[in-house]
């Protein structure tokens, strides 16, 4: 499924404005999941109130909130970047407008109401996982897990063997 963005929602009204907010497809919920971590590296509290939203009932752990600054600190907002169509570490993961992502459910059936998400990344060698789990009341599919955020091949410009 290929979701598009024109632009990287900059609050929270903004990305629940999104039609993807309305959660109806496992697909939905891990391209906001890259979209709002793209807020990460100018306000941390913003992004973390957009995943709040997207992980539904399940919230978001003190735990989670560290591994997202241990991640994405540090000038790291390259690796979600990396996400996006036509970035590549040639290009310093700079993507494309509009922004454009391709998250792929797992071809096996659900299990208990959840389902895997996978997505490419540009700097790794194979896709990685958003583990989705299904609200059976409202037909909203929540982040239940997320690995999206290990490291990948660093962009050129900060690669001194280049």
């Amino acid at each position: 499924m290929t979701i598009c963005f024109e632009k990287i929602p900059a609050t929270l009204d903004e990305l629940k404005a999104l039609p993807e907010a309305s959660l109806k497809e496992p697909e939905y919920g891990a391209a906001l999941f890259v979209a709002a971590m793209m807020n990460y590296k100018d306000n941390p509290d913003l992004a973390i109130s957009m995943l709040e939203f997207l992980k539904g009932p399940g919230g978001v752990s003190p735990f989670e909130k560290q591994f997202l600054k241990d991640r994405l600190g540090d000038g790291k907002d390259y690796v979600v970047r990396s996400y996006f169509a036509g970035t590549s570490p040639e290009n310093d993961y700079t993507p494309s407008v509009p922004y454009t992502l391709d998250p792929q459910r797992e071809p096996s059936p659900e299990f208990e109401g959840r389902i895997r998400v996978f997505m490419r990344s540009s700097g790794a060698d194979s896709p990685r996982m958003v583990k989705m789990r299904l609200k059976p009341s409202t037909g909203e599919w929540f982040i239940e897990e997320e690995m999206l955020l290990p490291d990948v091949r660093i962009p050129r410009s900060l690669d001194q063997w280049a």
